[in-house]
């Protein structure tokens, strides 16, 4: 996610949980009608602080480290059939004041369902205390695929790449570049002098085919097999334990409270809301 506090860089962490007790797994999956599954996911960044760091003490650099922690360190569930799953991000306690990050979760994803027969995603999004129900298509991914192969877990995994745009896979944060970039301009020729360059962002994934549903972690999916590990950008994604067909029945079923609108309306309401707080905080620094 892109932060008006600092530039994440991917920590690597494979290795550290794919050979952990925890991570059970089944081989030889059959399709069947009742097929379903839980996967659970870390995913992990590490903080570099740049020239603003250079000028900080140690403790400084601590302390900072330790009120991030909760957005450098995230885990997650992903609940699945065949056509549909569920993704989730467990809540965490601040580990400075005690209590979640109120700021951060007006940026974060909300929880998503995804139909990949249907083509259809619903994210259930709050805002400043307003409730969204964000229904759109499922973001295309033109996944390229590689020979090259590892193990996680029980599962041999393939890799994947695929290039998107950094804007779609962050649709519901916030970057003040988006102030910028959203302003009119006086005339078309200006206009047509100030597009920016749409940034991207290189995803390598590893999915098993082993497990045979096209889902994945967050916006990721349309791959012949789960996807257990996905880095993109700053952020790795990592599968630590999986329970297939477990003995109860797990149902998915999308969310249905809340406005609804599409991504690119939702983006704009975040972008207006955020010029009414600038314009509010330039106000009453005059006065």
């Amino acid at each position: 996610m892109k932060s008006i506090l600092t530039t994440f860089t991917v920590f690597m962490f494979i290795g550290l949980m794919i050979l952990s007790p925890s991570f059970t797994a089944t081989k030889g999956i059959q399709e069947t009608k009742e097929f379903q599954g839980k996967a659970y996911y870390m995913s992990k960044s590490s903080l570099d602080l740049g020239s603003w760091g250079a000028r900080m003490s140690e403790e400084q650099k601590k302390a900072v480290k330790a009120r991030l922690k909760n957005r450098l360190e995230k885990t997650y569930t992903l609940t699945f059939n065949k056509t549909e799953s569920y993704f989730t991000e467990e809540d965490k306690l601040d580990a400075m004041t005690g209590s979640t990050d109120s700021w951060g979760k007006n940026f974060a994803a909300g929880n998503q369902y995804k139909n990949v027969k249907t083509n259809t995603q619903i994210q259930d999004q709050e805002f400043y205390g307003k409730r969204f129900l964000v229904s759109d298509s499922l973001q295309p991914m033109d996944w390229k695929l590689g020979s090259e192969s590892k193990q996680i877990g029980n599962y041999m995994c393939f890799k994947a790449t695929a290039s998107i745009p950094s804007d779609e896979l962050t649709w519901y944060s916030f970057s003040w570049g988006k102030l910028r970039t959203s302003a009119p301009t006086a005339d078309a020729a200006d206009s047509l002098a100030t597009v920016p360059e749409i940034a991207m962002t290189d995803v390598i994934a590893w999915y098993s085919p082993q497990i045979p549903v096209s889902h994945g972690p967050s916006e990721y999916w349309g791959l012949p097999g789960l996807i257990l590990e996905v880095s993109a950008g700053d952020t790795t994604m990592l599968c630590t334990k999986l329970v297939i067909n477990p003995s109860e029945t797990i149902e998915i079923e999308a969310p249905d409270k809340g406005k609804e609108i599409n991504k690119k309306d939702y983006q704009t309401t975040i972008v207006e809301k955020m010029k009414e707080f600038r314009t509010q905080r330039m106000g009453g620094r005059r006065g």
